[in-house]
C-alpha cells in the first residue's frame, strides 16, 4: 500500500497549515488554516465575505487546488487545534469537500462559530467532536486517534492516522508542558507506546526548532504575569493584552484581577469569541465582564474612565498591533479610555516572527510610549515546542521518516539539522517539503 505525504501549505511559511496523508486511494486533510499576515497587510480586509480564489491568490489560504491533480479520494478533514492558521481557511475551502471535520469538541466549538459568520459559501461539512484518547474509523484501513498534548490554546491533540503501514503522526503545533495551568499534561505514555508499535511518519511543526533548551511551562508565564500585577496593585491605570485563544492566560489574568480588588474587563470580538466558547464547554468559569462590539466596549470604557481606573483591569485584543483592535485604537487616541502618563500596558504576548506584525506592534509600543504609558513586554512563555523537546519526541516516537512543516525554510532547514543528529539523513529518512509537492513514504 502506497503511502505519500501532500505538502499543501505552511511548508515555506509561518501558517495556512495544511497536508494531505494519502494512504492507498484515501486522502486525509489536516487542518485548513490562515495566514494572518497576508490579510493583515491588506486594509479594510472583510475576510468572511472574500472568494476562496481571491485568498489564495493573495497566499492568505492554502492553494487546495494542487489535490486535482493526485489520483485519490478525500475521506475527511482533521484538524489538530483552534487556532487561525489551523482553521481558518475551513469556512472557505471545506464546502468542497463532501467529508466530516474532525476535531476536539472546543477546536469544533470554534469551527462551528467560524462557518455561522461566513458570508461567501455555504459549509454543510458533518462536525464531528473527538475528545483526545479517543478512536474513530475514518475507512476499512485508517483509524484516527487523538493523543493529548499542550499548546497556548486548550484541546490541542496530535493526530495519529494507523494505517496497514504503521502510524503516521501528525504534530502540529505542540509544546510538552508538565505543569499546564488548563488541561492534562501530554499523554507521554501513549507518544512512547507508540514508538514501540511503529510510526512510520512524523509530520511535525519546526517554528520555534531553532529556540536552545525546552519550552518553559505556562506556569512560569503565570507567574511572571502574576508578580508583575501584583508589583503594581498601587498603580492606577493598568491594560494587559494578550492572545485570546490563550484561555490559560485569561485565567490567570482574571484570578490576579479578584486578589487586586479590581473588576476583569474583556474587551474585543475574539475576546468574546473565545472566552464564551471556553464558558460554553466548562472550561473556564464566567468570573468577568466581556464586551465585543465597538459601541458596547467604547460604553464600558467610559464606566471605567467615570468610575475609576483604579477599579478595573481591562484585557484588550491588539497585542500584535493589529489595526482595529482595542489596544490600536486606545494607542491612536481613537477611545474614550484615555492612556495617561504612568499608565501600565502589560503585553503577554510576543511579536509573532512575520515582518507585518513586527512593524505593527512598534507602532502601537512607540504610540504608548509617547503618551506616557509603562510597558511591561513579553510576560509570555511560548506555545511551541523548543529544539530538546523535538529531540525528545523524536526519541519517544522513532519515526521511520521525518517531515518538518510550519515554517519558513529556515525553520524546517533547522529541524533537518537536529533530526541529523539524531542519525537521519535528508532525502532518505527526513525530508524538505515545499508547498504543492509530494513525497511517498
Amino acid at each position: 500500500m502506497d503511502v505519500s505525504i501532500i505538502g499543501i501549505g505552511g511548508y515555506e511559511e509561518v501558517g495556512r497549515n495544511m497536508t494531505g496523508v494519502k494512504i492507498g486511494k484515501d486522502i486525509i486533510l489536516c487542518d485548513m488554516g490562515l495566514r494572518l499576515d497576508r490579510v493583515l497587510i491588506h486594509e479594510d480586509v472583510e475576510l468572511e465575505k472574500m472568494h476562496s480564489l481571491d485568498l489564495i491568490n493573495i497566499g492568505a489560504i492554502p492553494d487546495d487546488t494542487v489535490l486535482s491533480n493526485v489520483n485519490g479520494r478525500v475521506r475527511a478533514i482533521v484538524c489538530t487545534h483552534g487556532h487561525l492558521d489551523h482553521i481558518g481557511a475551513i469556512p472557505k475551502l471545506a464546502h468542497r469537500y463532501d467529508v466530516p471535520i474532525i476535531s476536539t469538541p472546543f477546536t469544533t466549538e470554534l469551527i462551528s462559530e467560524q462557518i455561522k459568520q461566513e458570508k461567501k459559501f455555504g459549509v454543510e461539512n458533518n462536525l464531528i467532536s473527538l475528545s483526545s484518547g479517543r478512536t474513530f474509523r475514518i475507512t476499512d484501513d485508517i483509524e484516527l486517534e487523538f493523543v493529548n498534548v499542550q499548546h497556548s490554546i486548550v484541546d490541542c491533540v496530535f493526530a495519529v492516522f494507523h494505517t496497514p503501514r504503521g502510524a503516521i503522526v501528525y504534530a502540529n503545533d505542540f509544546k510538552f508542558d508538565r505543569t499546564p495551568v488548563l488541561g492534562d499534561p501530554p499523554d507521554f505514555t501513549r507518544l512512547r507506546e507508540l514508538g514501540r508499535e511503529g510510526v512510520l511518519a512524523l509530520i511535525t511543526e519546526s517554528v520555534r526548532v531553532n529556540e536552545g533548551g525546552r519550552t518553559p511551562s505556562e506556569r512560569i508565564a503565570s507567574n511572571m504575569l502574576t508578580d508583575v500585577l501584583l508589583s503594581l496593585e498601587d498603580e492606577r491605570g493598568i491594560i494587559v493584552t494578550t492572545f485570546s485563544s490563550h484561555l490559560a492566560r485569561i485565567k490567570t489574568i482574571v484570578e490576579v484581577a479578584e486578589k487586586m480588588g479590581r473588576a476583569p474587563v474583556l474587551l474585543g470580538r475574539s475576546m468574546e469569541r473565545y472566552s464564551q466558547a471556553g464558558v460554553k464547554m466548562g472550561i473556564i468559569e464566567k468570573k468577568f465582564e466581556c464586551y465585543s462590539n465597538r459601541a458596547q466596549v467604547e460604553k464600558k470604557m467610559k464606566e471605567i474612565m467615570k468610575e475609576g481606573k483604579e477599579n478595573y483591569l481591562p484585557v484588550v485584543t491588539g497585542h500584535q498591533g493589529e489595526p482595529g483592535a482595542v489596544l490600536t485604537r486606545i494607542s491612536d487616541g481613537k477611545t474614550p479610555f484615555v492612556v495617561e502618563k504612568g499608565d501600565n500596558v502589560i503585553f503577554s504576548s510576543s511579536s509573532i516572527p512575520a515582518p507585518i506584525n513586527i512593524a505593527n506592534r512598534y507602532a502601537v509600543e512607540t504610540k504608548l510610549r509617547m503618551r506616557g504609558a509603562r510597558l511591561y513586554p513579553n510576560v509570555h512563555v511560548s506555545g511551541h515546542a523548543y529544539r530538546e523537546d523535538h529531540r525528545d519526541l523524536i526519541r519517544m516516537l522513532q519515526p521511520e521518516h521525518i517531515i518538518p512543516t510550519h515554517g519558513s525554510i529556515e525553520m524546517t532547514g533547522a529541524y533537518v539539522e537536529l533530526a541529523e543528529e539524531e542519525g537521519y539523513v535528508l532525502g532518505s529518512t527526513v525530508h524538505i517539503l515545499r508547498n504543492s509537492q509530494e513525497l511517498i513514504v
